[in-house]
Formats: C-alpha cells, structure tokens, sequence
C-alpha cells in the first residue's frame, strides 16, 4: 500500500481553510477548482474538518463553510499576547484624541498581522482592515516602521523573501528608493503609508519595541486620504510618539 506523505496531507488540509477563509461558503466543485486538486480528495478533506467541527455544510446550499472554532482559536493566542493588554487603553485613547482608526500589529517573517483594532466613534468611514489580516512589511507604514529599527543586511533579507509586486501606483518596488524611504523614516522617527497599500488611505506609523529590545510590534493612525493632509500627518505624529512613549514605558519596565 502506499503511505501518504504527511507534510503532503497537513498541506493540503491548510491550504483548504486559508482558501475558505478567503472565499467564504464555497461548493465542492469550485473548491477543487481553487485548490487544484480532485473532487475525491477535496471532498475526504472536507469531512474530516468536518469531524473535527472546523467545517459545517449548509444543508440548503450544500456549501461548506468554516466554523467560529478557528475564530475560537486565535482568541486565545491573542489572549496570551500581553502587548495587547498593555497598548489597548492607550490605543483607545489615541483614537479619542484622533477620532481616527487605530491599529497594533505584530511581526511575523516578512509580514505584520494585525492583532488589535480600534474604531473611533466620531467618523463613520470604516477601512477594511481586520484583526488576523497579514500585511507586507514593504509597502505599509507598520511594516516600514519596524523595518527601519533592524539592521541593514536583515532589511534586505526580509526584500529578497518579500513578495514585491505594485499594490497601487504608489506602491515603492524600487530597491533603492525602498532604502532611502528607510533612511528617511529613521531620521524622522515615525513612517507613513501614502496610498502604497491600499488606494485612499495614508496612515502615519510607529514601532514598538518587545521585552528584548526588537521591534516586533507597531502601531498606526490610519484614514481616507481626504482626511490626511501632510498639516494634519505632522499632527498626528505628534500624537502617535506620545502614545508609542508611554507604552514602551509601561511594557519594558
């Protein structure tokens, strides 16, 4: 008989949630068609989710879906993450101050995943960022924030593991003008995303730095481009390095 190569089967089996989790309820067809594999595979990998209550089918629609068990899951990381419980009442209050939304991220390789959000309730424009949603470090204001705290050869590491690829007009793909954004966010002390990834939203940035004296965490202002003059970003930074003061005054001591 033939063994099944374990690596092979944990692949597949995550390969199909990160797809569910992207697409929503899905039928079994357009399933195989968006993993590349068959029907019969699919399908066994399905059922096992299911038994393992990852997975639920619509009995209506017969669309498969994911359940909140995975949701259920990353709560608890989150919960022993105790940066977050440290910056979350500073975070709420940078978003009074601002009346924009606020966020913390956490670095992961060559990305930075968001793992606290906060709204504020005077503006009613909501983004589209969500709490577990990956972001490039390259072309977003966190991810440059941090990046400019390492050193030079671990900067170009993190570009030539990067997946660089224009997001919008203004997206930096250029090495060299990447290098000299670097630079100048270093000089300033703060970064910024100017519609790099996302078209209609510029944010201002800040790192944050863990017990060990990395940055692995950031946090960021971020709002409709309307509301983002370059008078209003320098009042913001301002505001965002008081806020970056006392949470690394609280977290390393």
């Amino acid at each position: 008989m033939e063994e099944k190569n374990p690596i092979q089967v944990s692949e597949r089996i995550f390969r199909t949630i990160e797809c569910m989790a992207q697409n929503g309820p899905i039928g079994l067809l357009d399933l195989s068609k968006e993993l590349s594999l068959n029907k019969t595979t699919v399908h066994r990998i399905l059922n096992s989710l299911i038994c393992m209550d990852y997975v639920k089918q619509d009995p209506d629609t017969l669309k498969y879906s994911l359940t909140f068990k995975i949701c259920s899951i990353s709560n608890q990381i989150l919960s022993q993450n105790t940066m977050i419980d440290i910056a979350r009442p500073y975070l709420h209050e940078l978003a009074e101050q601002t009346g924009e939304i606020v966020h913390l991220v956490q670095l992961i390789e060559t990305e930075a995943v968001y793992i606290d959000k906060v709204e504020a309730t005077r503006n009613t424009v909501r983004l589209v960022s969500m709490v577990g949603k990956m972001i490039p470090l390259y072309c977003s204001g966190v991810g440059k924030a941090m990046l400019a705290d390492m050193p030079d050869e671990k900067i170009d590491l993190i570009w030539k593991n990067s997946k660089i690829r224009k997001l919008t007009d203004y997206t930096i793909t250029d090495y060299q003008v990447f290098r000299e954004t670097i630079e100048q966010i270093r000089r300033n002390g703060y970064a910024l995303d100017n519609e790099e990834n996302e078209i209609g939203v510029r944010c201002v940035a800040v790192s944050l730095k863990n017990l060990s004296g990395k940055s692995t965490y950031a946090i960021s202002v971020s709002a409709p481009k309307d509301r983002m003059s370059d008078e209003r970003i320098l009042q913001l930074t301002e505001l965002i390095l008081q806020t970056k003061n006392k949470i690394q005054q609280e977290y390393l001591f």
